[in-house]
């Protein structure tokens, strides 16, 4: 132990708790922070001048990619450099003033990701705007409710968006002054904008106006307000978390201070392929980097099911997803390797042993076997484009087959982060090349602290072993608050640190993983709790179960559950069964009902569950559980209250059919 790699300063130490406080854990940094943080970089003081000084230092450098679609075909990417984005952007900022928008106005963008998206944003920048990004997977009210809660007065849209916009539901869109859509607007849209007394404009309407009524830049104060970005509870209203300038560009400062002590350096030429949505704090903090570094970010044309189309035309260096998508890569790898004859299947498997051993062993993921990358694993790299460099997973726990078997046979770093809209990002994240990350969601960020707060009704204490609490975080790129909203935000920091609702663990290394959620604990009514997310982890690796929902209350004993099925191995038993029915047909037969509760009861074995953590009873879906129904967020936490709501009844007669067995 003496010789441990440790991968966090411990600055202080952990406290018994006293009375009614409960007990915290040691304060653990990031090494390069453990004599006090780094002190900031006075050039980089707001997003405006990350932005504007890679345009003066990189003028030429593509900047924005994009494929435009003509009758159904989707075309090769088209760029626009640093000075174009810049000068477009100048266009947009002075339609805005010319438009009546003044410095702290807030600006709402709602639509997918795209240059236009960017540009908007960036002109907030230039203007001293506030930046509202507009979505609705929040659920359908949620941009009406952000519009008014946030005072929005311009809102630049998506052409296929704007339909919602002017929905006669969405009154709170009366307030507004003007709309910009991103391309151009249909007759019936701009007849419905003038009968509702808003102004509307295309995309190429807006930049002439700015050409014509040219307006001197009023660049933000560090200070002031940069975005106010609304994140879905799992329950009520979405809440605006507000970040200023300094606290991204601090952020941003510090991923360079971070990534400078490895040996592989981000350059120019690094290309970002950008499709989570840059409404969440991932995307748009990964993109506020690479335009401050003078590199390339491309879009993908807006349908996931065609990501694989876009990774080969762009050919990316860097990917981030959620766990989602890289078990769809995962998933397709897997699908490959099941075709092959079994000697070559034997041999991949060998080599993966192989290079896994050296790895593992402490050897760099591109010395640990050049032969098995050259015999097997270079495949797999040139099926996602060839250049891959890094892949960053973040949004909930990559599992650790998924994140073993990239970084053994994608032949680039696999890193998994952690973080909140109100960390403005990764507050944790992990070192490249260390496989004792596996798992793990990293160590310390630059500018934030962490530690552990007990958690007397779940049994996490963190002065145990393993330590295991509520991860609590302070520092620089923490929000300021929830926006309008006073007593949420004195809620989250008690005592001056955020309480995440997150569950860790700190490993003796200094390492941190999420190991539960500290709100979705149940009581059943024999009085025992019940951690939910956790059961759905383990649940939910059954080979035939794609998705589950646990389901259990303080009134019943038993614990229930909705199974969305695996779509080609119910196929599978249905085969092997004498069954031709479709997939939701196959939902009501009490035989596969009763084929996936021993599946599952063979798991909790397994994993040796206590016997009130058994699943009782299913009901079987066929489709996943979507945004389109508002059953998860937009990253596909689940909404248990809506999940409730939505199959109540189903529920209520299968507790009755289990109280009737009994």
């Amino acid at each position: 132990m003496e010789n441990m790699k440790l991968f966090s300063a411990k600055v202080e130490d952990g406290k018994e708790g006293l009375g009614r406080k409960p007990s915290v854990g040691p304060v653990y940094r990031n090494l390069l922070a453990k004599q006090g943080y780094p002190p900031p970089d006075p050039e980089m003081s707001t997003t405006w001048t990350l932005f504007s000084s890679s345009v003066e230092k990189y003028p030429g450098n593509r900047m924005l990619g994009w494929r435009k679609i003509v009758d159904d075909k989707v075309g090769p990417y088209i760029w626009k450099s640093y000075k174009e984005v810049y000068d477009e952007v100048l266009h947009v900022g002075s339609a805005l003033r010319a438009s009546g928008a003044e410095p702290g106005c807030r600006i709402g963008i709602y639509g997918a990701n795209c240059p236009q998206w960017i540009m908007a944003m960036e002109a907030c920048g230039a203007h001293s705007l506030v930046c509202v990004p507009l979505y609705d997977t929040l659920g359908p009210g949620a941009v009406n409710f952000i519009i008014d809660h946030a005072e929005v007065d311009f809102v630049f849209v998506q052409d296929i968006k704007v339909k919602e916009l002017l929905n006669p539901e969405c009154g709170s869109t009366q307030r507004l002054k003007a709309t910009v859509c991103f391309t151009s607007l249909t007759e019936e849209d701009n007849a419905k904008a003038s009968q509702m007394g808003i102004k509307a404009y295309s995309w190429t309407e807006f930049l002439h106006m700015g050409k014509e009524n040219p307006q001197e830049i009023s660049p933000p104060q560090p200070f002031d307000i940069c975005t106010i970005m609304y994140t879905s509870g799992t329950s009520g209203d979405p809440k605006g978390v507000v970040l200023t300038h300094e606290t991204m560009a601090t952020f941003v400062y510090g991923v360079d201070l971070f990534l400078d002590q490895f040996d592989d350096k981000m350059t120019v030429d690094d290309v970002y392929l950008s499709f989570l949505p840059l409404a969440h704090i991932l995307d748009r903090m990964i993109e506020e980097y690479f335009f401050h570094k003078g590199a390339s970010v491309g879009y993908y044309h807006g349908n996931l099911k065609e990501l694989r189309d876009d990774i080969v035309e762009l050919k990316p260096t860097f990917l981030a997803g959620v766990p989602r998508v890289y078990d769809m890569i995962h998933e397709g790898i897997q699908k490959a390797l099941q075709e092959l004859n079994p000697f070559r299947k034997w041999v991949f498997d060998a080599l993966y042993k192989h290079k896994l051993s050296w790895m593992n062993r402490g050897y760099k993921h591109k010395y640990a076997s050049p032969l098995a990358d050259l015999l097997a694993f270079r495949k797999v790299k040139a099926k996602l484009g060839g250049r891959l460099r890094l892949l960053l997973s973040g949004g909930a726990p990559l599992s650790s087959g998924v994140e073993e078997f990239l970084r053994v046979t994608c032949c680039c770093f696999v890193v998994q982060g952690y973080g909140l809209t109100e960390t403005c990002g990764a507050c944790t994240i992990g070192f490249p090349d260390e496989m004792c990350f596996v798992g793990a969601v990293g160590s310390p960020a630059v500018y934030n602290e962490l530690r552990l707060e007990e958690v007397p009704d779940m049994g996490y204490d963190p002065l145990g072993n393993p330590p295991c609490g509520e991860v609590c975080v302070r520092g620089k790129t923490i929000f300021s608050e929830y926006y309008k909203n006073p007593e949420l935000t004195r809620e989250s920091f008690k005592d001056g640190w955020f309480h995440t609702g997150d569950i860790g663990q700190i490993l003796p290394n200094g390492v941190v993983k999420i190991i539960d959620r500290k709100k979705n604990l149940i009581k059943l009514s024999q009085g025992e709790y019940v951690a939910l997310e956790h059961l759905e982890n383990v649940y939910g690796v059954t080979p035939i179960v794609d998705d589950v929902w646990v389901y259990g209350n303080s009134f019943k004993s038993m614990l229930v559950a909705v199974v969305v099925l695996h779509e080609e191995n119910a196929k599978k038993w249905s085969d092997l069964n004498g069954y031709t029915a479709s997939l939701s047909e196959l939902c009501s037969l009490s035989k596969l009902q009763n084929h996936v509760l021993s599946e599952l009861k063979s798991i909790a074995e397994k994993n040796k569950m206590r016997g009130f953590e058994y699943i009782k009873g299913v009901i079987l879906e066929a489709q996943p559980f979507d945004m389109e129904r508002d059953l998860v967020t937009a990253t596909l936490k689940k909404k248990r209250n809506n999940l409730l709501k939505y199959y109540q009844a189903e529920i209520d007669a299968l507790y009755q059919n289990l109280a009737a067995k009994k």
